[in-house]
């Protein structure tokens, strides 16, 4: 009698003694024949711009917006804005200026982008589905506008595991004021084995990792070795139960948590602990001397640089332990007054610190990567869920523009200086609507340069092969070095 591997593998996970062997297996590139050709990459950094981006306003030069800025905009077509009708031309709030030696034209408010602008691959015409933050956010992290699918970190994680048996093979360092649109689901492992889920990191807080340690509120009688005796007990009684229970993965990853839980409490802490970088480091990405206890009762640029830059500092010291995937969030879910990037009232207010602080951190961490030799197999994504209108909403607004916005990719195999689509003259569709670029494109080129042909990493899910890219994807081989 055959047995298929997938269901053998899949089956084995779910149990107690199999955890060892498939966490071997998957970093060794064996699990499910994952690896289908050499890698360039072996790790991967997704920047998240929660609430929408302006691409017009920080990538995206438009010169036509200058030309007609003020008069009212009309691209010849109906418009079906999500909370407004179309207003004037409204140029960017910031000027534009060439960088490297590709010439790029950035915005001022991203210039300390300009300086590896050479390193990076900037695609414009990047469509969406939807402009509803959180279908476009989902679409963005997990390839599907709707909840019950894993997200690409979960994907990365499931097909090539960690290289550290000390840390999360993925892990999202959140905005400290809260979650995006859809919380825990823009990193959730769905139907895959569940130790695949992103794992919560937040640098500067008093509890960066939940759980990792007993509470110092338990009265004195929970010491480190009744700890440890207490979880040895859970340990057999799991173990037991999961063995009886082969169809469940979900104790099984409790059990891989609690085992790595463990692991962790000295491995993460000294991930964690920036304190030892060399001054001209913490310099680079910009870390504000009195830490993550710096002043943001008002959105300001100080603040917003030393949160982000600090998360790309701690990306850094995961991506060289042997972490997979690790997401930045910058931005949280809706609320007044606004921290996060869903402008409708005024881009210069929120963009303004908000992009500063990301572009500190974002080269900081491209200038570090590469100076260790990192970055040549570490690949960055820099994403949002839609982009904004070319038009003004209110008095310095702009509503949603899920038409065309911009990703930018660097490192590991991605050819840097190059522009690949473009968008129209304003900003608002792609320039050729009949080729554009999609999330299933961004996705199956990440995994390609991983070593991993999207159309076969595939896991059988109510009756079908699922996977990352769903149908579609073509590898963007016009980016590729």
């Amino acid at each position: 009698m055959s047995i298929d591997r997938r269901h053998f593998l899949t089956g084995l996970a779910a149990t107690f003694p199999g955890l060892a062997l498939t966490d071997l297996l998957a970093r060794d590139g064996v699990l499910s024949g994952h690896l289908h050709r050499p890698a360039k990459a072996k790790r991967v950094v997704q920047f998240f711009m929660a609430g929408a981006a302006s691409h017009v306003d920080l990538f995206d030069h438009k010169p036509q917006l200058e030309k007609e800025h003020g008069q009212q905009w009309d691209p010849g077509e109906g418009v079906e804005l999500f909370q407004s009708s179309p207003g004037a031309s409204t140029k960017s709030y910031w000027e534009f200026r060439p960088h490297g030696a590709c010439g790029k034209a950035i915005s001022d408010i991203v210039a300390p982008l300009g300086g590896v602008v050479d390193d990076i691959a900037f695609i414009h015409n990047v469509v969406g589905k939807t402009g509803v933050h959180s279908q476009g956010t989902l679409l963005q992290t997990t390839g599907f506008n709707r909840p019950g699918f894993p997200s690409a970190g979960s994907w990365v994680s499931y097909a090539l595991g960690s290289e550290n048996d000390n840390l999360p093979s993925f892990v999202v360092l959140p905005d400290h004021r809260g979650l995006a649109s859809n919380g825990t689901k823009n990193w959730s492992s769905m139907f895959l084995p569940a130790e695949h889920q992103g794992t919560v990191i937040r640098p500067g807080a008093a509890t960066p990792i939940d759980d990792l340690f007993a509470s110092k509120t338990a009265g004195g009688y929970l010491t480190p070795e009744a700890d440890a005796a207490g979880l040895e007990v859970l340990r057999r009684l799991n173990g037991s139960y999961a063995e009886s229970r082969t169809d469940d993965s979900r104790l099984s990853a409790r059990l891989h948590s609690y085992e790595l839980a463990a692991r962790m409490q000295l491995s993460a802490t000294e991930a964690l602990d920036v304190s030892k970088e060399p001054s001209y480091i913490k310099d680079l990405y910009g870390l504000a001397p009195e830490g993550p206890g710096v002043d943001d009762s008002t959105i300001n640029v100080k603040a917003e640089t030393e949160f982000f830059g600090r998360k790309c500092l701690i990306a850094r010291r995961l991506l060289e332990r042997g972490v997979r995937f690790v997401q930045i969030w910058s931005g949280n879910d809706n609320g007044f007054p606004r921290r996060n990037w869903d402008s409708h009232e005024d881009v210069k207010r929120d963009h303004g610190p908000l992009a500063a602080g990301m572009a500190v951190g974002a080269a900081a961490l491209i200038k570090d990567l590469k100076q260790r030799g990192m970055l040549e197999d570490t690949i960055i994504l820099w994403t949002t869920e839609f982009g904004r209108m070319p038009c003004a909403q209110g008095g310095g607004g702009r509503d949603h523009n899920p038409f065309v916005f911009t990703n930018w990719l660097a490192g590991g195999g991605i050819r840097g200086g190059v522009t690949h689509g473009e968008s129209d003259q304003w900003g608002f569709k792609p320039l050729d609507r009949d080729h554009p670029t999609q999330v299933y494109d961004i996705h199956a080129t990440i995994l390609h340069l991983l070593g991993i042909d999207h159309t076969r990493l595939t896991v059988r899910q109510d009756s079908l092969d699922r996977r990352l890219t769903d149908v579609h994807g073509h590898v963007i081989r016009e980016i590729l070095a």
